[in-house]
């Protein structure tokens, strides 16, 4: 079971989404048996309608695909920004505060919100195969943010982004417009990868990055199918709060009923 990973106590698989398979009784077992609450196993990649799903793109058709609307946006972007692939040294130096940033500005609380968070998952992504990508301005010719993707031998996995709030109200930059061409086009187009993902449904629902990619860059709900296995103890208060999911609010209880619920076909 080398193939998964330990995450917030959750274990997930590590490989590219389309390579996960069901597991048995036995395997998730042995999982829970070393560590962890639950384990969270997605497969049939790519099948008929389901509750889950990966968001995926697995075709470039450049400029033209784009709405009018987007098309000016990621030119604008591309003319004022750069997009390049990087080591990670600029991301361990600079990167901390413009992540955190990032993040106070949607409001989010629950992720990478310390220093020792950050570069405890920087490390993590040096022990794994990651692309880095850094944002710079053209003119001052500063960096401004960055993206850290995790790539598999023909897919590859959209991660951390970070970009200094203030450029994402230039009504001249629009970095998210020009970094995820730029990205698509590279690993796409350039690389040809079988497909580029930001990952699966959210189970926290905090941010709206993949209403964004659909509406803007034509991704697509990839569906597969989910199953949540617990140990025995967390199984039986799943099951005794999971009529009351929809007022409960703590955020860590609520994702866990979401995900249930999303099991179960009822979300």
């Amino acid at each position: 079971m080398q193939d998964f990973y330990l995450y917030r106590q959750a274990w997930r698989f590590d490989g590219a989404p389309h390579e996960e398979q069901k597991l048995q009784k036995k395997e998730w077992k042995a999982l829970l048996k070393q560590s962890g609450l639950m384990v969270r196993n997605t497969y049939d990649f790519d099948c008929q309608e389901t509750c889950f799903w990966n968001l995926i793109k697995d075709h470039f058709g450049g400029l033209e695909e784009l709405s009018g609307n987007t098309r000016k946006k990621v030119r604008r972007s591309l003319e004022h920004l750069e997009f390049r692939r990087i080591d990670n040294e600029p991301i361990l130096k600079l990167g901390y505060p413009i992540l955190r940033a990032t993040f106070d500005d949607y409001a989010v609380t629950d992720r990478l919100t310390n220093r020792q968070t950050f570069e405890a998952y920087m490390k993590w992504c040096e022990m794994k195969h990651y692309d880095y990508w850094g944002v710079y301005d053209r003119v001052e010719d500063t960096f401004i943010g960055f993206c850290a993707n995790r790539v598999w031998a023909d897919a590859c996995e959209y991660g951390v982004v970070g970009i200094k709030p203030e450029y994402k109200r230039k009504s001249t930059a629009y970095p998210y417009y020009g970094l995820f061409y730029s990205m698509n086009k590279y690993y796409l187009q350039e690389k040809g990868f079988r497909y580029v993902t930001d990952g699966s449904r959210s189970i926290t629902e905090h941010s709206h990055i993949q209403d964004f990619l659909i509406d803007k860059f034509h991704f697509r709900k990839s569906y597969c199918k989910l199953a949540v296995h617990y140990r025995w103890w967390l199984k039986i208060m799943v099951n005794l709060l999971y009529p009351f999911r929809k007022i409960i609010t703590l955020p860590r209880i609520r994702a866990i009923l979401n995900m249930e619920a999303m099991q179960r076909g009822e979300k």
